[in-house]
């Protein structure tokens, strides 16, 4: 029963985003980010994905940009003093074609927006476990005592785009950018809840669910830069909330509450669906990719040191976020459940970043990053924990030639280990423990920029 709560909660979770900076937005757009986090205000090979409008401020030529970025580490919560951990191992490509021609630039991109690698808990989740600790303080756990057997959930979470756009300069110093975007959402949740039942006059439980959820949406982007001196550039950029409305397709088997004792036969059917209603199969719902305001600064102290700063402003309180609370009643009524609504702030972050030349050819990146997700406690349980993070990154840049350029890059994203809700969710069962959550990822990219 609530088990299904765990196993949604997988593919939730992903929507997260594996080391997103919001509840479902990614800013690792490009594997220069992981080295320096502080790219609003560059004006660089990467500007493309973070500040087009300064393109336009580059040599003439057509460049050619790609790359990959390859995310290591786990996810996992603790539930009465027991572990359950997913590996993540995530990969993002990255395409981008730009032409600069004198005062105008086109350009297009492809590639990660937001969501999560591919999460495995072999050993379900918090919200599977909690589910015989309930059962087993009813009427039925007086007959019998229930014990987790085998559940397992699998989720994902992805979120990919395709812009184009074009840059032009308004004067020597004022240029802007205008470009429209379209995004792909793909969600999955696959799962089993097992419960054994030690008293063979109380039947096993037994759920399962295998459910799809995609979405297309469209988006709309502008910026500008402004080059105040040779040394100081200001920029901005916004990209509109995309609204995406999901539809679930697959199967799911619901678990029946069933006994082999006379007069209390059958105590109701439910399923995954009944704690998470965007995944029934055929239902379509919302969850929106907030808007984002993105301001950065860049200033050149000395011919060959950097620095910058940069700072995100998500705007999630204007986005749908897909969850509806929903009460539900078990065994009879004597289980019910209320649903608690999940809550959102707006998210920010912040990040200041260098940029040290060795030489003509070797140049050294470093960063440091605060991302504020925005997400309540009362958002968490396994569907999702999007957590507060520092972001610590490095990398160097390596330009053989004038017409091309590898960056690698390294990062390690340190999060705040949170506590869940289910001290209030589950106040009237007292064997229900609170679960904590936490993650640890480190990401590394490779890139590579052709100009011709």
């Amino acid at each position: 029963m609530k088990k299904r709560f765990g196993i949604l909660a997988i593919a939730a979770l992903l929507s997260s985003g594996a080391y997103a900076a919001s509840i479902d937005h990614i800013q690792t757009y490009t594997p220069e980010y992981l080295g320096n986090q502080s790219q609003n205000g560059m004006i660089n090979k990467s500007s493309v994905y973070y500040n087009p409008a300064g393109l336009v401020h580059l040599d003439n030529g057509t460049y050619f940009h790609i790359g990959a970025q390859l995310a290591v580490g786990h996810e996992k919560m603790n539930y009465n003093e027991k572990e359950y951990k997913a590996d993540l191992l995530q990969y993002i490509p990255t395409l981008a074609l730009y032409s600069v021609r004198d005062e105008r630039t086109i350009f297009w991109t492809f590639g990660g927006l937001g969501g999560g690698g591919d999460l495995e808990y072999k050993d379900g989740v918090a919200g599977t476990a909690v589910v015989p600790d309930i059962l087993n303080g009813t009427l039925l756990g007086k007959l019998t005592t229930f014990k987790d057997n085998g559940s397992s959930a699998e989720g994902k979470s992805l979120y990919g785009q395709t812009t184009i756009g074009r840059a032009w300069k308004v004067n020597d110093k004022l240029s802007m950018s205008i470009a429209g975007r379209a995004v792909l959402g793909m969600k999955k949740l696959k799962g089993n809840i097992d419960i054994d039942s030690s008293n063979p006059l109380v039947k096993d439980i037994h759920a399962d669910i295998d459910v799809d959820r995609t979405a297309w949406g469209l988006g709309a982007q502008i910026g500008f830069n402004y080059k105040a001196t040779d040394r100081l550039n200001l920029a901005m950029r916004y990209d509109s909330r995309v609204k995406l409305n999901f539809k679930a397709s697959g199967d799911e088997k619901k678990a029946r509450l069933e006994t082999n004792i006379p007069n209390l036969p059958f105590l109701g059917e439910v399923g995954f669906s009944d704690f998470y209603p965007e995944y029934t199969p055929g239902t379509k719902t919302r969850r929106d990719l907030p808007a984002i305001l993105a301001l950065g600064a860049s200033y050149k102290v000395t011919d060959r040191w950097t620095t910058a700063i940069s700072g995100n402003y998500y705007f999630n309180k204007d986005a749908k976020m897909d969850k509806v609370a929903k009460k539900v009643s078990l065994a009879g009524g004597q289980i019910n459940l209320k649903g608690l609504e999940p809550e959102y702030d707006n998210g920010w972050e912040i990040a200041l970043g260098n940029e040290y030349k060795l030489n003509e050819k070797w140049t050294l990146l470093g960063s440091v990053n605060y991302a504020h997700t925005g997400a309540k406690v009362s958002s968490y349980d396994d569907i999702e924990f999007a957590l507060n993070s520092i972001t610590v990154g490095a990398g160097v840049k390596y330009a053989p030639t004038d017409c091309d350029e590898w960056v690698f890059t390294m990062c390690h994203f340190f999060y705040d280990q949170e506590s869940g809700h289910y001290n209030e969710k589950y106040a009237h069962y007292p064997t229900v423990a609170n679960p904590e959550y936490d993650k640890s990822i480190t990401a590394f990219g490779l890139a590579y920029t052709k100009k011709f």
